[in-house]
């Protein structure tokens, strides 16, 4: 659902920023207008994990859907600026012939992966988070951010907010739903190096994590990554 919303979002930004090109050619060049700032940041990402081992087997497309707003602050009269904002980050994942077992109790109760005990069609687990965007910004063109190339490199800190598994399986001609909303396992926080590289309002975008996904023994040691696209602008 997340994933329509922003696509959603992303339509309707690249619509009035086509509205608002039109009415700027057809004014007065002569008349100085603000620059863009990147104000907003809408981000599609493909989504996994680094040092997984053998016995999770992710399958299908993870991905990711980040909304951010951010305030642009130029460093004196060069193309160099610095970013914060806030916003929203998500993912999701998907198992193959296993499910995530988040309902363990117990003092050394862990998260688990193990074999599916029913015939799902698909199982996902998914995480969101309340982050905040720090960047130092590269600008080609300076008195118009919508054009030319620009670059950023950065680190989002983010905290959970929630997360939860589902698991859609069919029984006797009747669909069911398995979902279990629970952050006991996970890290509380997450830290990301990130880097933007594209030209005008669109962008290459990579994410490092810092950090693993699950609490010091609650789960395996394992290292998300993302990489994706932003349309960014206003």
């Amino acid at each position: 659902m997340h994933t329509r919303i922003l696509v959603f979002l992303s339509i309707l930004f690249l619509s009035a920023s086509t509205t608002s090109a039109q009415d700027n050619g057809s004014t007065n060049k002569s008349i100085i207008q603000k620059p863009s700032r990147d104000f907003v940041m809408l981000q599609l990402t493909y989504d996994s994990w680094l040092n997984k081992p053998d016995s999770i087997n992710l399958t299908g497309f993870g991905h990711g859907a980040n909304a951010y707003v951010c305030y642009d602050f130029p460093i004196n009269k060069s193309n160099f600026s610095f970013a914060a904002g806030i916003g929203i980050g998500t993912t999701s994942l998907y198992l193959k012939n296993q499910e995530l077992v988040l309902t363990d109790t117990g003092a050394a109760a862990t998260a688990r992966f193990i074999a599916e005990t029913k015939d799902y069609k698909t199982f996902k687990f998914s995480s969101a988070f309340v982050e905040a965007p720090f960047e130092i910004r590269y600008f080609g063109n300076k008195d118009n951010r919508n054009v030319g190339f620009k670059a950023a490199i950065g680190i989002r800190v983010g905290t959970l907010i929630a997360a939860h598994t589902k698991g859609k399986y069919t029984m006797e001609g009747s669909k069911f739903a398995d979902k279990i909303n629970t952050k006991r396992f996970y890290n509380t926080w997450r830290y990301a190096a990130t880097v933007r590289l594209g030209w005008g309002n669109f962008s290459v975008i990579g994410a490092y994590n810092l950090g693993g996904v699950f609490k010091d023994t609650k789960g395996p040691d394992v290292t998300p990554y993302s990489i994706g696209i932003c349309i960014s602008g206003l």
